[in-house]
């Protein structure tokens, strides 16, 4: 069995749902998991679910709300380092990698086949949520 840290994907972490109005589907959301966002910010807010997260971005030059608009987040260990690799293995860009706060770091490619690719480098991701991140 290969060694976890040598891995190019540490597995699933995040869903990004668009939401044009933050206020409304943050508390939309927050009734519906019967829970309370860990992350609240004018810019993003997310929820811990499962060890998971659920992301909601009010960017509308991020994608359209509706059918289609999720984006899932697949963990890596070093964003600027998978972004290179998936380029120079034929992914095209589709967002550069950028900080989105608290350390961490996003981006997306668009596979050989038109697909959507993100990564997302979150070091509070496996953290007691007591400590206020994801679980």
């Amino acid at each position: 069995m290969p060694d976890p840290a040598a891995l190019p994907f540490l597995g699933l972490r995040t869903a990004i749902y668009r939401a044009p109005d933050l206020a409304l589907a943050k508390k939309w959301y927050a009734t519906a998991l019967g829970i309370e966002p860990y992350f609240d910010e004018p810019f993003y807010v997310g929820f811990s679910v499962g060890g998971f997260e659920l992301g909601l971005d009010p960017d509308p030059d991020a994608a359209p709300a509706g059918p289609g608009s999720v984006t899932a987040y697949w963990g890596v260990a070093e964003a600027d380092a998978t972004f290179a690799r998936l380029l120079a293995l034929g992914a095209r860009e589709h967002s550069a990698v950028r900080e989105v706060g608290s350390g961490i770091k996003v981006a997306a490619v668009l596979d050989p086949f038109g697909n959507v690719l993100a990564i997302i480098e979150n070091p509070h991701f496996g953290k007691p949520v007591a400590e206020g991140t994801p679980g």
